[in-house]
């Protein structure tokens, strides 16, 4: 978009000319305590006047213990845990993925269509989309496999959104099974909701099936709650809607409040398994973005923003809902949470996808002041990441602002 932002504020943006704008994309799901929020500034403007840096593998300090115990507290599972700072959500990925490696012994990962999970050489391989995270990027990392993913919408089970968990878990075991051996897979890693896929959200036992799958085969489970974590969807991690409990889980996005961290929290038996020395990161859980996380988490739990992300939800079903109804250019809605999608088609029969129809959208409503973000493998779907702290006034205005811009298809 052309703007250049001065300040932020609420759910508002306001550029270097003065302009207001909505502010419906949080940064990608960066921002879910707001910009500027005051326990992260406060934190901050503390942390710095103490020291800047130091590297934890150096010389260790508060902040990170204090980090790790708050995430090891909060993550799903009643296992004891570890939790290990990197500088993003594509760098926590590598390393679940290194340490489950080498916890098991294996090699072969496995990942889903749809998928985003970075866009570092691993991180790449492991994301589904050609264009435009991987094309001319290659060669890829080997070792990793694709399986079909649960969306309900477009099932690639072919079977009707009711039953497209299982019919999904039924495709991606069998070809598991027989073309890579449950014995031979180091991890499996799956977004519970995948967010640049376009917010989809898995079909009723998908998620339980592959867990079991795992725990049967030694498999270590890793849920990559990079944009869907943190509040987002109406619980800390997105996997708590589904019923399964990951052996690790990658944060980033939300955990530094706008400041750059990611971490992998997990099992201590899995984390402790690695040799002295064999995980670590010069920036990795800085003191400043690790005092901005303890300040981000302060937020999220004083001002109640998991309840405020399932109010937001039911926002977002009122005012969205109807739209597959009314509009033939609307083929899905999808909503949980703080997290939605409009899936554009050009006909509702074929639901073949219409990207054109989603620009559309995104160009009227950035005209009329409301920032929006583009996803989804075929690039027809308009995402909706607000702030957590946006208020019912501001979130409505700009949601009739969106709603306007889709009947005029």
């Amino acid at each position: 978009m052309p703007i250049f932002a001065e300040r932020a504020y609420g759910g508002i943006v306001v550029d270097v000319d003065g302009n207001s704008f909505i502010d419906l994309g949080a940064g990608i799901a960066v921002l879910n305590v707001g910009s500027s929020a005051p326990l992260v500034v406060e934190a901050v403007t503390e942390q710095v006047q103490r020291f800047t840096h130091t590297c934890f593998q150096v010389t260790g300090f508060e902040g990170y213990i204090a980090l790790a115990e708050r995430l090891n507290a909060l993550a799903p599972g009643t296992d004891e845990k570890r939790s290990l700072f990197l500088n993003s959500g594509a760098e926590a990925v590598e390393n679940a993925v290194k340490i489950a490696r080498s916890f098991t012994g294996r090699q072969a990962v496995v990942v889903f269509d749809h998928a985003f999970h970075g866009r570092t050489l691993l991180t790449m391989s492991l994301t589904a989309k050609a264009m435009p995270y991987k094309s001319g990027f290659g060669p890829f990392a080997p070792e990793i496999y694709r399986e079909p993913f649960s969306y309900p919408y477009r099932c690639a089970g072919g079977a009707p959104p009711e039953r497209c968990g299982e019919a999904c878990a039924d495709l991606a075991i069998a070809s598991m099974d027989k073309q890579i051996g449950g014995n031979r897979i180091a991890c499996l890693l799956v977004e519970p909701v995948q967010g640049e896929g376009g917010v989809i959200i898995p079909g009723e036992g998908f998620l339980p099936r592959l867990a079991d799958y795992c725990k049967e085969h030694g498999i270590v489970f890793i849920a990559d709650e990079v944009q869907a974590g943190m509040a987002r969807t109406g619980k800390m991690f997105s996997c708590e809607h589904l019923g399964v409990v990951p052996d690790l889980l990658t944060t980033a996005k939300g955990l530094g409040g706008g400041l750059p961290i990611g971490g992998v929290t997990g099992r201590a038996d899995i984390m402790d398994a690695i040799h002295p020395g064999g995980l670590g990161s010069t920036f990795g859980g800085n003191p400043v973005s690790c005092a901005a996380a303890l300040g981000a988490l302060s937020e999220i739990e004083s001002r109640g923003l998991v309840s405020r992300a399932q109010e937001i939800g039911e926002i977002f079903k009122a005012r969205l809902g109807n739209l597959g109804e009314q509009v033939p250019a609307v083929g899905d809605v999808r909503v949980i949470g703080a997290m939605a999608a409009l899936e554009f088609v050009a006909n509702p029969l074929t639901k073949e996808p219409d990207p054109a129809a989603a620009s559309r959208v995104l160009a009227a409503c950035h005209s009329e002041g409301v920032i929006l973000l583009k996803a989804g493998t075929y690039d027809n779907v308009v995402r909706i990441l607000p702030p957590l702290v946006i208020s019912d006034d501001l979130l409505i205005e700009a949601l009739s602002v969106l709603e306007k811009a889709v009947r005029a298809l």
